[in-house]
């Protein structure tokens, strides 16, 4: 996918009066009739749907970190964690109007070439590090979900009650095969929008797996027949307790709590409302688009995830309360490994997340291409060379990184308020003109708020997730 900034372009050229055009567009997509229609801040016409572009962001959006909401509320509490997730899902789409307007002004869709026009190569190399590494992570978290869940699906398929050893059980073969099989032609689509059909069928599992977490709050008690496969962190707490103080402590929902892995809370949700990367490259591809119409995108989206979050969260929390893990599914695995419904769960979050990892790695794609060829025309062998290096260097650090929370935290920490508060905010205020905006002006004194909320954002959650790991707890990782 090539995106190339159109010369001369600003807000006197009609930008603006671009979203008070009539917008008349099915929701899933048809064959296009009559005249073709202008292009605009690209030479690369859009031809994605409206609901193509939802089920792409949405996919964007959606991604492993919904496993550990159940396990964040239960260290927050269900008001603090509401509080926290309305937050962040505010903040995800004022960053994104950031990015918008920022990318309508000077007319250009790609994220480096916005850090280009406000700082130079330094800020083009910067956006560019930032996105690959968050998107490494982040397809890191996926593929994790794959080495440790498709091992356990083919287990209980098998008939098994514990891991024999041969090679379909090993986690580190499984990635491989399904990277190779499936991950790699997807990936190698020219156009990001070729993937929206794929998109719409991965949340649809994930909407299978939300329909199954709040029914199985009502089949499954508490507490849990056996408390000794519960996680080491809760041990810590409870070892302590009678068994009685122990089974109310566990069967008894939190309103408000603060504890030692409250520190990855925020982390873990702000990581679960990342979908800057994408943002760009998805309004590329917007049949007939305008900011308007884009930020209508992001807003449905981040609606619809807030809504699969919360009601995923909180039925979970309310199975499990405090014995709840860091991956939910694990935690499900506890009660019976050989359920059907949750080996059908199991297979519907494999699909969804192997399918998401293609629209993670697009806009990884698009990075490096900015950096070392922006204006070298298309080339399959450099599409494909860059998919396949991506794809190999994912599965080294899937197979050698032990904990899934380690990189949810570590990433959401570091490169995800730099996506969602930092660099959108310094980009706006650089952008963006003095004589349209004075740099004391509402909106600007607004970004810059923005930029200082993401950097204090990041400091204190790398000091407490610093302080944890010094203390020598020994914390879980859902079982891995």
């Amino acid at each position: 996918m090539e995106l190339q900034k159109m010369n001369g372009h600003s807000r006197d050229d009609g930008f603006d009066g671009l979203d008070a055009m009539a917008e008349h567009e099915e929701f899933l997509p048809h064959k296009a009739g009559g005249a073709k229609k202008e292009t605009h801040f690209t030479d690369f016409e859009g031809k994605t749907s409206f609901g193509m572009s939802i089920f792409n962001l949405s996919n964007a959006i959606m991604g492993s970190g919904i496993l550990g909401l159940a396990f964040a509320m239960s260290n927050t509490g269900i008001i603090l964690f509401i509080i926290l997730l309305i937050f962040i899902a505010i903040l995800s789409a004022y960053s994104i109007h950031l990015l918008l307007k920022s990318a309508g002004v000077v007319g250009i869709r790609a994220y480096e070439q916005l850090g280009n026009r406000a700082f130079g190569p330094a800020g083009k190399l910067l956006a560019a590090v930032v996105i690959t590494v968050h998107n490494i992570g982040a397809m890191s978290s996926y593929l994790f979900i794959v080495k440790s869940e498709l091992p356990l699906v083919i287990q209980a398929f098998l008939g098994k009650q514990e891991n024999t050893g041969e090679w379909f059980l090993n986690g580190n073969y499984l990635i491989i095969i399904v990277s190779v099989a499936i991950i790699l032609p997807l990936a190698l689509m020219k156009q990001l929008g070729y993937l929206g059909y794929t998109s719409g069928f991965s949340l649809s599992c994930m909407v299978f797996f939300l329909f199954s977490v709040i029914y199985k709050k009502f089949n499954i008690p508490c507490p849990l027949d056996s408390h000794h496969n519960t996680s080491s962190s809760m041990h810590l707490v409870y070892d302590n307790l009678t068994a009685s103080e122990e089974d109310d402590v566990f069967c008894d929902a939190r309103l408000f709590t603060i504890n030692s892995q409250t520190a990855y809370t925020i982390p873990i949700l702000a990581f679960a409302f990342v979908c800057h990367p994408e943002v760009l490259p998805i309004y590329t591809e917007l049949r007939d688009a305008t900011k308007k119409r884009m930020q209508n995108v992001a807003n449905i989206s981040i609606l619809a995830m807030f809504i699969m979050y919360l009601l995923t969260a909180l039925f979970g929390y309310l199975t499990f309360y405090g014995a709840v893990e860091s991956e939910l599914l694990h935690t499900y695995i506890r009660v019976d490994a050989l359920d059907v419904l949750i080996l059908c769960v199991r297979l519907a979050v494999l699909m969804a997340v192997t399918l998401t990892v293609p629209v993670v790695l697009f806009p990884i794609r698009r990075a490096i291409l900015q950096i070392l060829c922006p204006d070298k025309p298309f080339q399959w062998a450099r599409h494909i060379a860059i998919a396949f290096c991506l794809i190999f260097l994912v599965n080294l650090l899937v197979i050698f990184v032990p904990s899934i929370r380690d990189i949810f935290g570590l990433i959401g920490a570091t490169s995800a308020p730099s996506l969602i508060f930092i660099l959108p905010g310094i980009f706006y205020i650089r952008i963006i003109p003095s004589e349209q905006e004075p740099f004391l002006s509402r909106p600007k004194i607004q970004a810059a708020s923005f930029a200082a909320l993401g950097f204090i954002f990041m400091i204190v959650s790398l000091s407490f997730i610093c302080m944890d790991w010094a203390s020598g707890e020994n914390r879980s990782a859902g079982g891995h």
